[in-house]
C-alpha cells in the first residue's frame, strides 16, 4: 500500500513537472498552423531548376511596353539606368554567351561598371526578383505574363534572345544555356559547413580599444524614414533590429553618455492647415506610395524636392489640377532626363490631397 501511494505521488510530481515545463515555453501559445492557402501565397520563390515557376509566357514586345511604362523611370529605356541605379545591361559579348563566362569579370579586365547581366548566373534569379520586388513603388503587381515579358525584354537588350522572342515556362531552360555568366558561380564549401572556418578573418580588439565608433556610411537625414519607421517593422518575437527612423540618429556609442533629450524626442505633430485639415494624412500617403523614395521635401533624391516643384510652377491658376494630373499620369522632361512613372494606384482624392499639400507649401 505504501509502495503504491509512493508511486502515485511520484507520478503526480512528474505530471506537475511536465506541466510546469510546458508552461515555460511561451511561444507554444502564439499563432496557429498556417493553412495551405497561406503557405501557397508565401511560397512564390523560383529556383535554379525552375521549380516554382508558374505557367505563362510574355513577348519582348509586351515587355518593352511594360518597361517603358513602369521600369524606365529608374532603369533607363535600354537598361542603362539613367545614372540612378547600376545598369542592368552591358559588358557582355557574344563570346561570353558562347562559353558562359563573362570576360570583363576576370582579373586584368577593366570595365566601367558591373551590370546585372554580367554578374547573374541563373535566369530564374531575374524572374524571381522581378516577380516579387518590382516595380519599386508597387511590388508584386505585375501579372505573370508581364514578368515574362519584362524579362524577355532585358534578355533581348543583352542579345541573349531575338526581338521576336516569346519567353515562357516551356523554353526558359533553353535560355539558361545562353546566360553570359552561367558558369561564373563559385562554390565555397566552408560556407556550407556549420563547423568550418568563415571566409573572413580578423582579431577582436580586447585592450586599449578605440572609444569612438567609425561610421563608414549612413542615410542622409531626408531619406531616413523614406520607407516608414523601421522600428515599427520589426518582428515582435526574437532579436529586434532597427532604429526609430522618425527621430534623429543617436550620436555616440551605446552605453556612453546619454544623448540630451531634446535630440531624440519626436517632433510635435503639425498643426492643422488647409492642406490637411479634415483630409487624408498626406505624409502617410507619400510614405505608403513610395513617393519619398524619389522626392524629399526640400531635397532632390531621384526626382526634385516638393519645394522645388512648387517653386517651378508657382503662380499657375490651375496649379492643383496640374499637379494632380502629373501625379496620376506621370511626367517627363520637366526636371531632366529621368521621367516620373504614372501612379494609377492612387485614388483621385488622394492625388488631389498631395497636390493641395504641395501647392500650400510642403513642410
Amino acid at each position: 500500500m505504501v509502495a503504491a501511494m509512493r508511486s502515485l505521488v511520484m507520478l503526480s510530481l512528474a505530471l506537475l513537472a511536465g506541466t510546469a515545463f510546458a508552461q515555460d515555453k511561451p511561444w507554444q501559445s502564439i499563432g496557429r498552423e498556417a493553412t495551405p492557402a497561406e503557405i501557397r501565397a508565401w511560397d512564390i520563390d523560383v529556383r535554379p531548376d525552375f521549380k516554382g515557376l508558374p505557367k505563362g509566357a510574355g513577348s519582348v514586345k509586351l515587355g518593352e511596353q511594360v518597361w517603358d511604362a513602369q521600369c524606365a523611370s529608374c532603369h533607363g529605356s535600354f537598361g542603362e539606368s539613367n545614372e540612378v541605379f547600376t545598369p542592368i545591361v552591358g559588358g557582355t559579348t557574344a563570346a561570353d554567351i558562347a562559353r558562359g563566362r563573362v570576360k570583363n569579370l576576370e582579373p586584368g579586365n577593366i570595365f566601367p561598371q558591373r551590370t546585372t547581366l554580367m554578374k547573374v548566373a541563373t535566369v530564374s534569379t531575374l524572374w524571381d526578383y522581378i516577380n516579387r520586388a518590382m516595380p519599386w513603388n508597387a511590388p508584386k503587381t505585375l501579372k505573370t505574363e508581364e514578368v515574362y515579358g519584362v524579362l524577355a525584354y532585358i534578355l533581348y537588350l543583352g542579345n541573349i534572345v531575338p526581338a521576336d522572342y516569346t519567353l515562357s515556362d516551356q523554353n526558359i531552360a533553353e535560355v539558361q544555356q545562353r546566360m553570359p555568366n552561367r558558369n561564373g558561380m563559385v562554390f565555397h564549401e566552408p560556407l556550407w559547413k556549420v563547423g568550418s572556418q568563415g571566409d573572413t578573418k580578423n582579431v577582436a580588439c580586447m585592450k586599449d580599444c578605440p572609444t569612438e565608433a567609425q561610421i563608414r556610411s549612413a542615410l542622409p537625414d531626408f531619406a531616413r524614414d523614406a520607407h516608414g519607421n523601421v522600428q515599427e517593422q520589426n518582428r515582435v518575437v526574437g532579436p529586434v533590429r532597427g532604429a526609430d527612423t522618425t527621430k534623429p540618429p543617436i550620436q555616440g556609442l551605446v552605453g556612453s553618455a546619454p544623448v540630451p533629450a531634446a535630440v531624440v524626442v519626436a517632433a510635435a505633430p503639425p498643426a492643422a492647415t488647409p492642406a490637411n485639415n479634415g483630409g487624408p494624412d498626406v505624409k502617410a500617403l507619400l510614405a505608403s506610395n513610395s513617393c519619398t523614395a524619389c522626392h524629399g521635401v526640400s531635397n532632390r533624391i531621384v526626382g526634385p524636392g516638393f519645394t522645388e516643384i512648387l517653386a517651378k510652377h508657382k503662380g499657375r491658376a490651375d496649379l492643383e489640377a496640374y499637379l494632380t494630373g502629373k501625379i496620376k499620369g506621370g511626367s517627363s522632361g520637366v526636371f531632366g532626363a529621368v521621367p516620373m512613372p504614372p501612379q494609377p494606384q492612387l485614388k483621385d482624392a488622394d492625388a488631389q490631397a498631395i497636390a493641395r499639400w504641395i501647392a500650400a507649401g510642403p513642410k
